[in-house]
């Protein structure tokens, strides 16, 4: 009985535990609620969902009273944010303070002189810090799953979760009343408003184990208050904010959008009840990474952002250049601390410090980072600290690039020649041009340069000579050739450079060769350059080259009225061999140019094939004819079909591909123009237009053959020297077999050859194909001979000679372009594709293909 009794006390124990418990979660939830709408901005934001459905699980009277609030709220009531705050959109980063103009881009009247070596300098500076908050998440809600620290305060709104073990077992969540108290089961009211969580835990532990004899508990905190606090001053979005009671001043900046530009990040208060509890500086959280003086919040809290203090810039050559905002500190090396310290191209010496005197004048001072006097300047409010780099240039160095193996600097050292430089030839790429190396030189002081060049064959046959294996200076650039190299695009740089150096007194100092040399071009003229010299610049002569003699341009100002031309003969041959009398001295803008051997041609060769007795390529000489040449090739075959031959020339396939290319251009442009009116064109109409669009695009796959027809039976006669071709570059002919095939093309209803038979005639040979089609043109059937010619006209068996018909030949039956009217084209490209359709069946027929 008494276990029955216990168990029955432990049901009416936990059903009237149930009750609470289920009275706490509607209280918690209309608190949730009513929190939420009393955090409800005149920005008209929406209920989350998870406020709409506990909205709705109240009673009817609990919603109309929540309702009635929103009501009142979006009448004019005062601006707060919502317990879940809204979407922060993230910001752009200031580049310059409203405050303080010290960033200033380059150009401005008042800024420091630009320099090349110095563009850090003068980009725009950011203001240092702000940029914590540009990148705000869309949301923001403190974690709620963390443990709760020890000093935690206890709160009205808080939530405990007991666990009873020993005697008696139970689970409870037992929330904090608005009077601060804890109705524990058991215990009755107890009193926890304003204990610290550690000191709230000893005591109900303390007071469950005295009163509740063989009980022991667990006690932990479960879902905390929600505490509203008060963002004000120079923050994006100043208000009320509901926030987590976990929440730090730093949470809080970050619901309310930011710091403002104006706005202070050294002196941020915390004021409770009217008096700062705390200050907040976060260049101690951003540069120390020390979140100290982040104090937790408590409800009714104000942070309370003020305008920004003095600020002073450090820009160029620093890790970090920014605006920052001093505090305490006063002189210039604390501030060059914010920054980070200096960075390894940073040039201490040459730094600037730019402030505003007493008379608002804005003045620049010269600094001296490396003394320890300077460190200690006192700082003022605008300055800005400018440290310049080191120049970017390097010194004692020599410069190696062109056909080598490893280009780029290599250290100088006093007494280097230019076979310390280039070691051996295996140091250089395949085929190198070892008589001409060029020296590209920096004078002092104005830096203009000097070009002058080398031959590494002597420099390696006398090391010791520096006529052959000249001194080289720091910063020289030694630039190497290739035989097969495109010199041009590695002079380049150095003829820009001379060009911009010359004026009227100094030409510039360039020279010109021309013809047949190797590497015609552009070179620098070197002082007491020769044309051996130039010869040897342009890589030495062509075997077609004249050596006989050669011709000089010179260009000299006639007292300084007119320019007059000169062409001077120069004996090559004797150049070549030595002579240093015919070696004339080059002056600036010589033009030197190298003649062609008369009659010097790259090799020609024609093409013979199929039946011949001997075919393949022949070199032929100028002014050669076919006749000749199928003499050299042993005459034809007893099987070569000499009326079907095929004579095929480059030259005018290149023009027939030119005009055919035209004409398909001009076919695009009318096709277009006769689309836009097809939805206005008959039917028939339309059919013909797909009829010419098909038409159109077999056009695009004609490509052009180059054929000339030929007479071969009657060149190969004793009398054919009329019929004789005389050769090009390229000529290829093709002599079928015999062939017994006569073919139908066009439209006709079965194309296709027949064999040859004497006596029947053209229309015969249509007639066997099935006859003509009604889309064909009977009036301008024509007839295209096995060598290519075309005959054309009204056939009949009395026609004569002409229309009888031969082996090879092809009868062509072609479309009616009368019937497309809509553009006048269409008769020439109707016989362009169908004399290219002929011509590859009738090459098909006599076996050329």
């Amino acid at each position: 009985m008494a276990m029955v009794r216990e168990c029955r006390g432990s049901m009416i124990t936990t059903g009237r535990l149930s009750a609470l418990r289920f009275k706490g979660v509607i209280r918690s939830a209309l608190a949730f609620v009513l929190a939420g709408l009393m955090a409800w901005t005149v920005q008209a934001v929406e209920l989350s969902a998870e406020q709409r459905q506990l909205l709705l699980q109240l009673p009817p009277a609990e919603q109309a009273k929540a309702l009635q609030m929103l009501d009142q709220q979006g009448a004019g009531a005062s601006p707060a944010a919502p317990q879940f705050p809204q979407v922060v959109t993230p910001r752009a980063v200031p580049s310059t303070s409203s405050v303080e103009a010290a960033a200033r881009v380059p150009g401005d009247p008042s800024s420091s002189v630009d320099r090349e070596e110095d563009r850090k300098v003068d980009l725009p500076l950011k203001q240092f810090g702000y940029d914590l908050f540009a990148g705000v998440p869309t949301t923001f809600a403190p974690a709620t799953d963390i443990p709760v620290p020890t000093d935690y305060l206890i709160g009205p709104g808080d939530t405990l979760q007991v666990q009873l073990f020993g005697k008696e077992n139970a689970e409870y969540t037992l929330p904090v009343t608005r009077d601060g108290a804890l109705n524990f089961p058991g215990l009755g009211p107890v009193s926890v408003a304003g204990l610290r969580f550690q000191e709230l835990k000893a005591q109900l532990l303390a007071r469950v184990e005295r009163q509740l004899i063989g009980v022991k508990a667990n006690i932990s905190m479960g879902p905390l208050r929600s505490i509203r606090i008060f963002v004000m001053g120079d923050v994006e979005r100043p208000g009320s904010y509901t926030v987590s009671g976990l929440s730090t001043m730093t949470n809080a900046l970050f619901v309310s959008g930011g710091i403002k530009p104006i706005g202070t990040l050294r002196d941020i208060q915390l004021k409770r009840s009217g008096r700062i509890v705390t200050r907040l500086d976060l260049y101690d959280l951003l540069l120390r990474g020390d979140t100290r003086d982040d104090a937790r919040l408590q409800p009714g809290d104000v942070i309370f952002v003020p305008p920004i203090g003095a600020t002073v810039g450090v820009a160029g050559e620093v890790k970090r250049p920014a605006i920052y905002e001093i505090k305490n500190e006063k002189i210039l090396k604390e501030v060059l601390a914010f920054s980070g310290g200096l960075l390894a191209t940073a040039y201490p010496e040459g730094a600037q410090l730019e402030r505003i005197n007493q008379r608002r004048e804005r003045t620049l001072v010269d600094v001296n980072l490396s003394e320890t006097s300077v460190l200690s300047t006192a700082m003022q409010n605008g300055d800005v600290v400018r440290v310049h780099s080191i120049l970017d240039r390097m010194e004692d160095i020599v410069l190696l690039s062109g056909h080598v193996q490893r280009p780029g600097g290599y250290q100088w050292r006093a007494g280097m020649r230019l076979t310390d430089v280039i070691p051996a030839v295996k140091d250089l790429l395949p085929k190198p041009d070892l008589d001409y190396v060029l020296i590209r030189r920096e004078l002092q002081p104005g830096r203009e340069i000097q070009v002058f060049s080398a031959s590494l064959t002597a420099a390696y046959e006398q090391p010791a000579s520096d006529s052959t294996n000249p001194p080289i200076q720091a910063r020289d650039e030694v630039i190497v050739f290739g035989m097969d190299d495109t010199r041009a695009e590695l002079i380049a740089p150095i003829i820009e450079e001379l060009q911009r150096q010359a004026n009227n007194l100094e030409p510039a100092q360039l020279v010109n060769v021309a013809g047949r040399v190797r590497a015609p071009g552009q070179y620098p003229l070197e002082a007491g350059m020769r044309v051996s010299d130039l010869l040897r610049a342009g890589g030495q002569l062509t075997e077609a080259a004249y050596t006989l003699e050669a011709e000089l341009t010179r260009y000299d100002i006639v007292n300084g009225e007119s320019r007059e031309i000169q062409h001077l003969i120069v004996n090559l041959g004797e150049v070549l061999a030595g002579q240093q009398d015919a070696d004339v001295v080059l002056r600036a803008h010589d033009h030197f140019n190298v003649k062609e051997v008369p009659q010097w041609r790259d090799q020609e060769q024609v093409t013979l094939r199929g039946e011949v007795r001997f075919p393949g390529s022949y070199p032929i000489r100028r002014g050669e004819t076919l006749k000749s040449v199928l003499a050299r090739a042993g005459g034809l075959t007893d099987f070569a079909y000499a009326e079907g031959a095929v004579f095929m020339r480059e030259e005018l396939r290149r023009r027939e591909q030119e005009q055919m290319d035209a004409l398909r251009l001009r076919l695009q442009e009318d096709l277009a123009a006769v689309s836009l009116e097809a939805a206005q064109v008959k039917t028939t109409e339309r059919q013909d237009l797909q009829v010419m669009t098909s038409l159109a695009g077999q056009l695009d796959k004609v490509k052009a053959a180059g054929r000339l027809v030929i007479d071969l039976p009657a060149l190969l006669s004793d009398g054919g020297d009329n019929a004789d071709v005389v050769l090009k570059d390229g000529d290829t002919l093709v002599i079928p077999a015999a062939t017994q095939e006569v073919t139908v093309i066009g439209e006709v209803f079965h194309p296709t050859s027949h064999l040859y038979r004497g006596g029947i005639v053209r229309d015969d040979y249509v007639s066997l194909s099935g006859g003509t089609t009604k889309k064909a043109d009977n009036k301008r059937i024509y007839v295209v001979r096995a060598n290519g010619s075309v005959i054309a006209g009204k056939a009949s068996r009395w026609f004569g000679r002409q229309s009888e018909m031969k082996p090879g030949d092809t009868i062509v039956v072609p479309l009616d372009v009368e019937r497309l009217r809509p553009l006048t084209l269409w008769t020439s490209v109707s016989q362009i594709l169908y004399q290219f359709g002929l011509a590859i069946a009738a090459w098909n027929t006599v076996g050329v293909l």
